[in-house]
């Protein structure tokens, strides 16, 4: 695994010269374990962080840290105790690697608490995020990470199956999102992507709606979105059920909408433009009179994070090529009625999309 790191790393810093950057700040999170393998808990407002230059890497920690740390495949790890100011080795580290000038890409998801506490060191340089350069990386996974991937959706797909034989009707939707996240880690996944969307009858026409004491009730359309994180990578789901006979109406939404989904998934090949997928499920919506219903992008890239690069969005000029994955989740909301979304897990394999998610699509009467 170490060379697996250090390959990346080498990557990235290749990518960092190429850009004129000297050097990158890396915080816990995403990036910090795709470059690592470390995904230390619990850091709140302690400094723990890799900085990367064109001579190596180094590792400031906690000492909090420091068994845990043992065995590291980096060499160069500097731990700090809360006797000592951390910036002030963070500064001295940061003169060292970078140099006294120059350009530094910092995370993203770095505390703005720490960049604050060392901004006295870091105003002598010229500051960028280092997302857009990691991404680079990252939007394109290799063959064990689609593995995983494919381990989590494994796992979305079963609780699928276990909430199909629950007695729904009279469930809160808080229970049922409870259920659903309980069921994602007794499957195996280290723990849900997400918290659990549950969304009934009138409350589906919100796309991200947060579970409510709200009763599940017969006639309602049901929207469930959720997903498992298994060793580090995600998945996520979306399927519209129908508690009990549904109405013509909500028959022909639903059929509009995974009509959308299929075509969308069948545009998904080696050189298409994401866009274009977006396109063609816009398309088939508004050309049944619900185009304004459609209210969010066709998908996003899947990962290590939830939502990460590539975009499937009518803005997105991204190049779709092997190893990219996403989601492909078209959706109609109608306010005060229901809402209808199907979502699933892609991968570019092969020149060619491959769902990762198995679910069936047809609509699934409770």
């Amino acid at each position: 695994m170490a060379a697996q790191f250090k390959r990346r790393i080498e990557k990235l810093a290749s990518l960092m010269q190429n850009s004129g950057i000297s050097g990158a700040i890396v915080s816990p999170g995403t990036n910090l374990f795709y470059l690592t393998g470390l995904s230390p808990s619990a850091t709140l407002e302690r400094l723990f962080a890799l900085l990367i230059s064109s001579d190596g890497v180094t590792l400031i920690a906690p000492k909090l840290y420091e068994n845990e740390l043992k065995g590291c495949w980096i060499e160069n790890i500097v731990i700090w105790s809360d006797s000592e100011n951390p910036y002030t080795i963070l500064s001295d580290l940061i003169r060292k690697s970078f140099g006294r000038s120059g350009k530094i890409a910092i995370d993203d998801n770095m505390q703005a608490a720490h960049i604050l506490r060392a901004y006295e060191s870091l105003r002598a340089y010229d500051l960028a995020p280092l997302g857009p350069l990691i991404s680079r990386l990252r939007i394109v996974k290799d063959e064990e990470e689609i593995k995983l991937m494919s381990e989590a959706a494994k796992i979305a797909d079963k609780v699928i199956e276990r909430i199909i034989s629950e007695k729904l009707v009279g469930k809160k939707e808080k229970e049922l999102a409870r259920f659903i996240e309980n069921e994602i880690v007794d499957l195996g996944a280290d723990k849900f992507s997400f918290d659990a969307i549950v969304a009934s009858g009138p409350n589906g026409a919100n796309p991200h709606h947060t579970p409510t004491e709200r009763k599940i009730s017969e006639g309602d359309l049901l929207i469930v979105d959720f997903g498992a994180k298994y060793k580090g990578y995600c998945s996520d789901i979306t399927r519209t059920f129908s508690i009990g006979k549904p109405s013509e109406r909500a028959l022909e939404v639903y059929n509009i909408v995974k009509e959308a989904q299929e075509e969308a998934f069948q545009t998904v090949r080696e050189g298409v433009i994401a866009k274009e997928v977006d396109a063609v499920a816009r398309k088939i919506i508004a050309s049944k009179g619900y185009g304004e219903r459609f209210i969010h992008r066709t998908g996003h890239g899947l990962g290590l994070d939830i939502h990460e690069e590539p975009y499937i969005a009518q803005n997105s000029d991204v190049e779709l090529r092997n190893g990219m994955t996403f989601t492909i989740e078209p959706g109609i909301y109608l306010e005060g009625e229901f809402g209808v979304r199907i979502e699933d897990d892609v991968a570019v394999i092969n020149g060619r999309g491959e769902r990762l998610t198995k679910m069936s699509r047809e609509l699934v009467v409770l």
